[in-house]
């Protein structure tokens, strides 16, 4: 009975696994045959001022995007699990977003971000608020990004606080109520330790998905301006199928993997700290 899912995982996860990691010791451009290359991608990649800032940006990206993420998915969780007109309306309206395409939601949020003619700058316009070039300017491109994936993803996280929430006794809740305690003191001494293990859940996968950014610079800004919206899993596509150096390509996608380990591994550590307190 075992055999199918030995064979999916051999054909799914093994065998790509291996294949990238002999592609690391490859020179091939997917026309001429493979040749030997020893460790020249990995010293490429070492001193490869491209990689570097696309490392950069991706973590700066991480920077602004998780802890909005986590904020806003736990703000909406605790705004959907009050009762609501329409409840049921709302809770789906917020996870849409997650099942449409990511192209498509780059395109609808570059039309939103457009200098001239956004309808974001042109609310701003309205305040007597200068436009704002939101993905033209090397300072405010990745941010813009973060908040469109943010507001893209957000329901996906919702749904997990919303799940936490619904596990809260309520015994607790009306004794932290009898005692007098404030709103504030609720969330934080109750709802908040409470959700723990979804906000663990929710750092963990926004923190992955994070570090796959790919389409929406690829749709939005192509990289720029300045090359400050590059992300690493871009000049990863961009190494295989622009320049066809799948060996390069290949050093790139495990560092890659090497790098998510390593700071999962330390927000794991973080947190076991902060759960000792």
């Amino acid at each position: 009975m075992s055999g199918p899912y030995a064979g999916f995982l051999i054909a799914f996860a093994a065998y790509p696994i291996l294949f990238a990691l002999v592609l690391v010791f490859l020179q091939w451009d997917l026309v001429t045959a493979p040749s030997f290359a020893g460790l020249d991608n990995v010293r490429l990649l070492l001193h490869d001022g491209r990689f570097w800032q696309a490392v950069g940006n991706t973590f700066v990206f991480l920077a602004i995007h998780v802890p909005l993420q986590i904020a806003t998915a736990l703000g909406l969780a605790l705004a959907l699990n009050r009762p609501l007109v329409l409840r049921a309306f709302w809770r789906s309206a917020f996870f849409l977003p997650v099942v449409i395409s990511g192209a498509v939601v780059a395109i609808l949020w570059s039309n939103l971000y457009a200098t001239d003619v956004g309808l974001i700058n042109r609310v701003l316009a309205r305040l007597g608020i200068a436009p704002v070039p939101w993905l033209t300017d090397p300072l405010t491109a990745m941010p813009a990004i973060a908040v469109m994936v943010t507001w893209k993803n957000v329901g996906f996280y919702v749904i997990i606080y919303l799940a936490g929430l619904q596990y809260i006794p309520r015994s607790c809740q009306e004794a932290i109520e009898i005692e007098g305690a404030t709103a504030w003191q609720r969330f934080r001494y109750l709802t908040l330790p409470s959700l723990l293990p979804q906000t663990i859940l929710v750092l963990t996968l926004s923190t992955i998905n994070g570090f796959q950014l790919f389409i929406e610079p690829y749709v939005m800004t192509a990289g720029g301006p300045l090359r400050r919206t590059y992300s690493i899993v871009l000049y990863l596509y961009t190494n295989a199928f622009a320049y066809q150096k799948m060996g390069y390509a290949a050093t790139i996608g495990v560092a890659l993997a090497l790098i998510i380990g390593a700071v999962i591994f330390v927000q794991r550590r973080l947190v076991g700290k902060a759960e000792a307190l």
